[in-house]
């Protein structure tokens, strides 16, 4: 494009020089030949002007001489005059370049030469004809050459040097009658009227040459922009429009046209706001953004990237517009014009990125975003009319043991399903979604009523607990919910997030499926664990674990065969620390893996000091059991003690298999491969399956606390599961072992019910190392007996 484009006809009246007005030179920044073409072309515009005016005036002076000067004469003296601007006529017209077409200062000097002959003929009336007159048709003369010099700076405005030279031979031609005569005022004011003649035309030359230069540049910009704009509507896919006074469309762009899924002919003169409304025209119901674009339209308003619901043929589309009203010359409003383009699909995948950032893709619930914007809400409303409001935390019961065994995409589904289950739930007083995972929040706009959020957390408790059918599978999972009511329970959205969260740890931590309530008491019971989290990790360090060890004894005999080695937390910082505080945490936050190895190692450091035939039992965290290094860590611990494999014995418990299943075989089996036992714990308190006992061959199947007290308080329940348990581990070939007997009752009637072992505080409380040796010592004195507490 800029290979096509001229340079540009820049400069100011005052950098023109009086050379180049003249036509003399080409000095300035002015492209001279395009320049000198303009002028050209209108000096022959205005050529049979001149030729018309020289013709009345040279009548007029024949009119005057005829009877004075003989007739062929002021005859010889007409035919020249106009023979020269007849030839003048007719070499414009072959010498004239075309409208925008340079012209060189040789083509521009030739079109002078007809005013320059003009004025020498002009002057032979004034030498010839006027001493032969009286003095009134000297003084006709004088104003005839006055009128042809002031009609020069007209007729020649764009050629100064014509008027200049012209100005000259009949200044001087009017002139020299009168010095011959010895007129000298006449001369005087006659030597004033030409130069002042000579220097208007310059000025009138400057004048005419700055409008010019204006008008071209103008010009070229117009050009420019038409070039842009066309080779705009080529490559791009915005479309320009235009409308007049009355709304209708002119000027029809194709592509715009083609917006309107219409031809050009079709479209032009038609009402814009008509035909982008559809069927809405007639009724009136228009979209909020058309009658924002009807409003600037009305206004005459200027408006940039308005977006506009329209119907084209039946279709929405959505439009971006931008326009700006036309004035005319006088600032008389003509119309609007502007650009516009179909956003449609830009608007569809902004809408689509929009519902991702506010709603869960998996459960099509809103999200935390989402959540947060509208406990905001709640909270403002609270506060503005003194109300209340709610949040409840939802989060799921063994919902990770589904996931960890099922694999995700059964969880996702499970999810999905749970998500539908909350949503049939809720009321308009009510909104639920999703935070993350297994856990969803319920704000509660208005929670004056005290039983609303009681029994809506109690449905939700009772809804999710009954089974799922997901994959031919019938899965179990419950649901703990927390709660934190606003502002009494926190003013901002963070703080009411915080404490709805602390009461739901509140709710799992009692067991799950509850409701729990926030307290403040909550806050000091989450900065205690936070401060316990500071020293456990700092516990290992400053050794203050110790093992304490509880004896296993043969059902019959009574005679110890292991001991349980139990971890036990006395702190620098919190003094002694329950286990079932710590443990959970240690778990938690994964300390049990390091923590988990010092125990095995000091625990097999420790048995090394019993007798050959007595076990220790060490319990192992799912956690540990997943780390790549544990069969590396049960060598390390037997290799440093020296005990033997086959006295050490692993207790793991059913969750081991709900996470990754086949990581913690292989890592079992690795720990048989040395010769170490394995037991299963609390059997029948979790996710009892036989599936378990056949995939792994466990020596001993430990019976959890709670049958053995129900079967002493006589529950067929619990007698029934101990009995199949027991007839189980004889046919798999495994040992019994009973927990929790704490009398000789409950002894007799565990030993009765076939059990081999027998543990609890009846035989013995867990106790120091020091203390399990000292036991074995008196054995050897005084032969096996009971331990009591």
């Amino acid at each position: 494009m800029s290979d096509a484009t001229p340079p540009p006809l820049s400069t100011s009246e005052q950098n023109l020089p009086v050379s180049a007005i003249l036509g003399l030179s080409d000095k300035g920044q002015v492209d001279w030949a395009r320049l000198r073409g303009l002028q050209a072309h209108k000096l022959f515009r205005l050529a049979f002007h001149r030729a018309y005016a020289n013709a009345l005036l040279a009548l007029f002076v024949a009119q005057i001489f005829i009877g004075i000067v003989a007739f062929h004469w002021l005859a010889l003296w007409f035919v020249a005059l106009a023979g020269v601007q007849l030839a003048g006529l007719r070499a414009d017209r072959l010498a004239l370049p075309a409208k925008n077409e340079p012209a060189t200062r040789a083509q521009y000097r030739r079109h002078g030469h007809t005013a320059l002959v003009s004025a020498g003929i002009w002057t032979i009336p004034l030498f010839l004809f006027a001493p032969a007159g009286p003095p009134e048709h000297a003084i006709t003369l004088l104003i005839i050459t006055g009128i042809l010099l002031a009609g020069r700076v007209y007729f020649y405005t764009t050629s100064p040097l014509n008027i200049v030279l012209a100005t000259l031979i009949q200044g001087a031609g009017a002139l020299l009658p009168f010095v011959l005569l010895g007129h000298w005022y006449v001369v005087a004011a006659i030597a004033m009227f030409a130069v002042c003649t000579a220097l208007g035309a310059i000025e009138v030359g400057r004048a005419h040459l700055t409008a010019r230069i204006a008008e071209s540049a103008i010009t070229e910009k117009e050009e420019v922009v038409s070039l842009l704009l066309r080779e705009f509507e080529e490559n791009e896919a915005d479309w320009l429009w235009e409308i007049d006074t009355r709304r209708r469309i002119r000027s029809v762009s194709p592509r715009f046209a083609f917006a309107l899924h219409a031809s050009d002919r079709e479209v032009e003169g038609e009402p814009l706001l008509q035909l982008i409304a559809g069927d809405t025209w007639e009724s009136g119901d228009f979209p909020p953004s058309l009658h924002e674009l009807a409003e600037k339209l009305r206004n005459r308003e200027n408006f940039s990237n308005l977006i506009v619901q329209v119907a084209i043929k039946g279709e929405e589309r959505w439009w971006e517009l931008s326009g700006t009203p036309i004035r005319d010359e006088r600032g008389r409003f003509t119309g609007f014009r502007g650009v516009g383009s179909d956003v449609t699909e830009q608007r569809a995948s902004s809408e689509k990125i929009a519902y991702l950032a506010r709603y869960d893709t998996l459960t099509s619930l809103p999200n935390r975003l989402m959540l947060t914007e509208a406990l905001g809400e709640a909270l403002d409303y609270a506060a503005r009319w003194r109300t209340r409001c709610a949040l409840m935390m939802v989060d799921l019961d063994r919902f990770k043991a589904v996931n960890d065994s099922l694999g995700h995409i059964t969880g996702d589904k499970l999810l999905a399903q749970v998500s539908s289950r909350l949503q049939g739930l809720m009321g308009d007083n009510a909104f639920v979604g999703r935070l993350g995972g297994d856990e969803f929040a319920i704000v509660i706009r208005d929670a004056s009523d005290a039983t609303f959020m009681s029994n809506l957390a109690l449905n939700v408790i009772n809804t999710l607990s009954e089974p799922y059918q997901v994959e031919n599978h019938t899965l179990y999972v419950g649901a703990s919910v927390g709660s934190a009511i606003g502002p009494r329970d926190g003013k901002t959205v963070e703080e009411l997030m915080r404490n709805a969260d602390l009461a739901l740890y509140r709710s799992k931590d009692v067991g799950g499926g509850e409701h729990c309530r926030f307290e403040p008491v909550l806050h000091a019971s989450a900065e205690e664990r936070r401060q316990l989290e500071v020293s456990l990790r700092k516990a290992l360090g400053l050794d203050e674990f110790v093992l304490h060890y509880q004896p296993v004894v043969d059902a019959r005999s009574e005679n110890i065969v292991s001991f349980e080695a139990l971890v036990r937390w006395n702190s620098s910082e919190h003094g002694f620390v329950s286990p079932g505080k710590f443990i959970p945490l240690a778990e938690d936050t994964r300390l049990i893996v390091p923590i988990g190895k010092w125990v095995l190692r000091q625990a097999c450091f420790e048995a090394r000091n019993w007798p050959d035939h007595v076990k220790v039992n060490v319990n192992v965290s799912p956690e540990q059991l997943l780390e790549p290094s544990f069969h590396r860590d049960v060598i390390d611990a037997l290799a440093a003690s020296g005990l033997r494999p086959e006295r050490l014995e692993i207790e793991v418990t059913e969750s081991i298999f709900l996470r990754d299943a086949s990581v913690a075989r292989n890592a079992l089996e690795q720990a048989m491969a040395l010769g170490c036992s394995i037991a299963l714990d609390d059997f029948g308190t979790g996710y009892s399956s036989l599936g378990y006992l056949r995939k792994l061959r466990f020596s001993t199947i430990k019976v959890d606390r709670t049958f053995v007290q129900g079967a002493s308080q006589g529950a067929n329940e619990s007698l029934a599961i101990i009995n199949a348990v027991v007839a189980m581990a004889k046919s798999l070939d495994m040992t019994t072992t009973a927990e929790g007997v704490e009398s000789a009752e409950e002894a007799e009637l565990i030993r009765n019910l076939g059990c081999d072992k027998i543990q609890g505080f009846y035989f013995g409380r867990p106790m120091s190392a020091e203390e399990a040796l000292r036991l074995f010592h008196a054995n050897e004195k005084k032969g096996a007996r009971r331990i009591r507490a």
